[in-house]
């Protein structure tokens, strides 16, 4: 395994030449670092499974690098879609669509549709685009991590969380922190309007004022499965508990305008809902290497980025 910091160009196609030879690369994007493989190489895709040690039967994303190679992977695409894709991509924003023949059961979970996305990270654009120069056809990566843990926002928790079952010839690029944080917001394009299935930086309101069409009235009937859908999930190993005031000893994350209890284990203290997203999944990862027992989170409101730091933290206390 080998760690590429700030990855000139010539890094970028060594990483591309890798993925095209069926090696893992974990790159940075601006939602969270992913674990790549080439979407098209079974035992590639395999690899990923099995490093994350990820149900087979978990769907993943695949990543192009341009709307325009959208068709190569999906077919009978809602216009509803198209006006997303045109407005959010690239960006923290997943679409799932009726799959072509070129996504297999290997990367779909069996299913008839896939989930697909344009990172924003320049990093994750310029992999991507060097590997379709190479003749490759998009890239899966779930978030660098082992299932059901918190997702790696640098490139040292993708050492920390998988450093050990990597193979020599894997790559690792270094990009610094993600802007955002958190996973992207997945959207089942599948129905007559659109259903946000996991929250992300991409809100309710913006897809309503795009679309304009009315989230709420979608068919939620329509199950399809999908990545960070799991009732637990993100989880850190110490225990989350919400909304509840810590003993000496706890770990405490909130607002910065809520004060510290006493005795309690500040783990972060953010400004702003968008320093809160960026900054969580470090600070539960920091009350793991404080070997806290419990973590008491208090969460932000329900407002834009708010209901996907709900979400993620919900989950994670299962």
């Amino acid at each position: 395994m080998e760690i590429i910091s700030n990855p000139s160009q010539v890094e970028i196609k060594k990483a591309a030449q890798a993925l095209k030879e069926g090696q893992l690369v974990a790159f940075p994007t601006e939602t969270v670092y992913g674990l790549g493989a080439d979407a098209t190489n079974e035992k590639a895709v395999s690899r990923v499974y099995s490093v994350k040690g990820r149900p087979t039967g978990h769907p993943l994303i695949v990543h192009i690098s341009s709307i325009n190679r959208l068709d190569k992977w999906a077919v009978d695409i809602p216009e509803y879609a198209l006006k997303l894709a045109n407005e959010f991509w690239p960006g923290p924003m997943t679409l799932i669509l009726k799959r072509s023949h070129l996504a297999q059961n290997f990367v779909t979970g069996g299913q008839d549709n896939v989930g697909i996305r344009i990172p924003s990270n320049l990093v994750a654009h310029e992999v991507i685009k060097e590997f379709e120069v190479l003749g490759g056809s998009g890239v899966v990566a779930p978030s660098a991590n082992r299932f059901g843990a918190v997702s790696p926002t640098s490139a040292r928790d993708v050492v920390d969380e998988l450093g050990d079952s990597l193979d020599p010839l894997d790559l690792i690029l270094d990009d610094g922190p993600s802007r955002i944080g958190l996973e992207s917001t997945i959207i089942n394009c599948l129905g007559a309007t659109p259903f946000i299935l996991r929250p992300g930086a991409i809100t309710v309101d913006m897809v309503e004022q795009v679309t304009a069409l009315d989230v709420s009235n979608a068919d939620k009937n329509n199950v399809v499965k999908a990545s960070g859908l799991m009732d637990s999930h993100y989880s850190p190993k110490a225990k989350i508990i919400l909304d509840q005031q810590p003993k000496t000893g706890d770990g405490f994350l909130a607002m910065s305008v809520i004060p510290t209890p006493v005795g309690s284990i500040r783990l972060a203290s953010p400004t702003t809902v968008e320093e809160y997203a960026r900054g969580l999944y470090s600070a539960l990862r920091l009350g793991d290497k404080k070997n806290l027992s419990k973590i008491f989170v208090i969460l932000p409101d329900e407002v834009g980025l708010g209901e996907a730091i709900r979400d993620r933290l919900l989950k994670a206390a299962d």
